[in-house]
């Protein structure tokens, strides 16, 4: 029987998603045939299967990457004194991936597919509450320290937050004349009027 090699295994799995992100963000997840992975990774379809059951379960892999990258991202931020200045450092984060053309493109594309993937609506819902109760907890620690007005609703400044950030991503989708530096600094202006006490500007 042949032995398989773990670490060549995660090596070829994670070939065969980077092939398939670049697939989905130049024809969209529905119009990417599995042929045309293998193509891009250089394997049969038959060989393909032994590291992903079907096109679904590459998306499962990367969304739980993102979780993955996500998590480590909002704990180092909590690590940091200054939680203001970690919220904005994350924000400019998100508008860099925002503005990323392959990664707002996939970003979209998998939450279409939410809507109409049950399976695909689970894993959707499950990290959208991990990275609400991330950023709800990093807005937390800002106003114990009074780095942000304390009397905020932490959960409903978190849920606003990222509506602020999908909308941003949608926006960069599809408006050309979206400057990323321009509305960088138009964010933090409205954040800081939004979230920081009064005197502490």
């Amino acid at each position: 029987m042949r032995t398989v090699d773990p670490a060549r295994h995660r090596q070829r799995r994670q070939q065969i998603v980077e092939a398939a992100l670049a697939c989905f963000a130049e024809k969209g997840f529905h119009a990417t045939r599995t042929a045309e992975i293998c193509r891009r990774v250089g394997m049969s379809p038959g060989h393909l299967f032994h590291y992903f059951d079907s096109k679904d379960a590459i998306i499962e892999e990367v969304i739980e990457q993102d979780r993955h990258e996500a998590a480590r991202a909002y704990a180092a931020l909590r690590e940091r004194e200054d939680h203001y200045t970690a919220l904005l450092e994350l924000l400019d984060l998100a508008l860099d991936l925002a503005t990323a053309p392959a990664y707002g493109a996939l970003t979209l594309e998998i939450a279409a597919e939410a809507t109409r993937n049950p399976r695909m609506a689970r894993l959707f819902e499950r990290d959208d509450a991990q990275i609400k109760a991330d950023l709800g907890a990093l807005l937390r620690d800002a106003a114990n320290g009074r780095q942000i007005d304390a009397t905020l609703d932490i959960e409903s400044s978190a849920v606003w937050l990222l509506a602020l950030l999908e909308g941003a991503l949608f926006r960069a989708a599809v408006d050309p004349g979206f400057e990323l530096e321009r509305e960088r600094a138009s964010l933090h202006r409205l954040v800081e009027r939004w979230l920081r006490p009064a005197g502490v500007r």
